[in-house]
């Protein structure tokens, strides 16, 4: 619906004298095939005043900023050119106004990169592409600047170089990578830093081309030391072929991505945070034991800087969903799925119930399966689907069970509240975990047995 009000738009703007054009990723999107329903339109030559009627007769108009006027219209947003001025440090040292007498080509110079500074005009039906963005996009798959002189002036574009490569498959060209290398990171507020990584990990096919973008560009060594700890870190290479930590956690990573399409966004955003920080406890813990690479309790050693990196993103909850608790949650046990499996005896439903109360079973399973298949070679991971099968078969892939004796019942027993009847609980839930107690009379009758013991 968006796409037939822009082009509405468009032809009343023409009527005005003006000229509306679609901007920015939905012209991008457009010329790489990929569905898109968000369209920005720019208008040239016509005054904000009378750009604001024009826009009231296509609904419930909502206005962002004074000086550059950005419309918000039936889900399209409307804005004149805008002038960029820097007059100040960081990202949002701007001062911006909107001119509606600037040219084309004026207006897209003040853009990131060429491929984003394509305009297509839906009424005659051409594209207008002053600084030959198309041929980056389609035939060099190059990432070029703009404007080398004001480049630099936003720092968050280092970020979107990052997660454009590793969404559209492109290479930077040297001259931009200088010009990122060189641009200072620490103006950048935690939710813009995600914002980003966020883009990378979930649209991107295979994020780790972006992650090795940004271990080039010294975006690893600046914002996120965790992983850049990953980077020379060897491992055996009986299990892992494919090289050092980091190279093990970017194929892990990608693996995780062909994991995640059929759920919602914040576990997508969990086992893709999972996969990237699963082995951050490597580093501290890796040494040669008996003349084998060993890691030692890495997994729980892989939660401090865990927390360290979720602190840094300011990630915590997203949508009711507890993402940060998962995350570390998966890093402390992603070894327990194979563990499991290969246990030399066998592993009871207590265990399963148990390390249910810790992390959702099914999101570690796609992040250990994801690990297990992380690596050059054929190693066989069928013990991740006996595990969630496992669970899924106790009802706990996602959480543990139920109590099934409640403080009410103990309250029925005479059990005053207090420390005693939660102590009481406890011991009664443990069973119940362990099978033990399967219905309200096992719990009773085991809550009488407590009291008289």
């Amino acid at each position: 619906m968006s796409i037939e009000t822009a082009v509405a738009i468009a032809r009343a703007v023409k009527d005005e004298g003006g000229r509306a054009l679609f901007v920015g990723g939905w012209v991008r999107d457009r010329l790489l095939g990929i569905p898109s329903k968000d369209v920005d339109v720019e208008v040239f030559g016509v005054p904000a005043g009378r750009l604001r009627e024009i826009l009231q007769r296509f609904g419930s108009l909502n206005v962002v900023g004074e000086s550059f006027t950005v419309f918000k219209v039936a889900d399209v947003d409307v804005a004149l050119p805008r002038r960029d001025s820097k007059v100040g440090a960081g990202h949002r040292g701007f001062e911006v106004t909107g001119d509606p007498s600037m040219s084309i080509e004026e207006a897209a110079r003040r853009r990131d990169f060429t491929v984003n500074a394509v305009a297509w005009d839906p009424l005659g039906e051409e594209y207008l592409d002053p600084f030959d963005g198309r041929a980056d996009l389609l035939e060099r798959k190059l990432l070029r600047a703009v404007d080398p002189r004001t480049f630099a002036d936003d720092s968050l574009r280092v970020l979107r170089g990052v997660q454009f490569a590793g969404r559209f498959g492109l290479e930077m060209d040297p001259g931009t990578m200088e010009l990122c290398r060189r641009l200072p990171l620490d103006d950048l507020p935690a939710e813009r830093v995600w914002g980003e990584v966020e883009k990378l990990l979930l649209r991107a096919p295979r994020p780790s081309r972006g992650f090795e973008l940004a271990l080039e560009l010294g975006v690893i060594d600046r914002l996120f030391p965790e992983m850049r700890a990953m980077v020379g870190c060897p491992q055996e290479p009986e299990w892992h072929p494919e090289g050092d930590v980091w190279v093990h956690t970017l194929m892990v990573i990608d693996q995780a991505r062909t994991r995640i399409d059929d759920l919602d966004k914040p576990k997508q955003v969990t086992v893709m945070l999972g996969a990237v920080c699963h082995d951050l406890g490597k580093p501290p813990t890796t040494a040669v034991i008996d003349g084998r690479i060993r890691s030692m309790e890495h997994e729980q050693e892989g939660v401090p800087p865990t927390l360290a990196l979720l602190d840094r993103l300011n990630v915590h909850s997203i949508g009711g969903f507890d993402v940060r608790g998962q995350v570390v949650g998966i890093v402390a046990n992603h070894l327990a799925p194979n563990a499991f499996f290969k246990s030399k005896t066998p592993v009871g439903d207590g265990a399963f119930r148990r390390l249910s109360q810790k992390v959702d079973l099914e999101l570690l399973a796609r992040v250990a399966e994801s690990d297990c298949l992380g690596r050059t070679g054929k190693f066989d991971c069928s013990g991740i689907r006996w595990f969630i099968e496992r669970a899924r078969a106790l009802g706990v892939e996602h959480a543990p069970p139920e109590p099934i004796v409640r403080g009410r019942h103990l309250l029925e027993l005479g059990v005053p509240p207090g420390p005693g009847m939660g102590r009481l609980l406890k011991e009664i839930y443990e069973r119940q975990l362990d099978g033990r107690v399967t219905t309200l009379d096992d719990g009773l009758a085991a809550a009488r047995e407590l009291l008289h013991s």
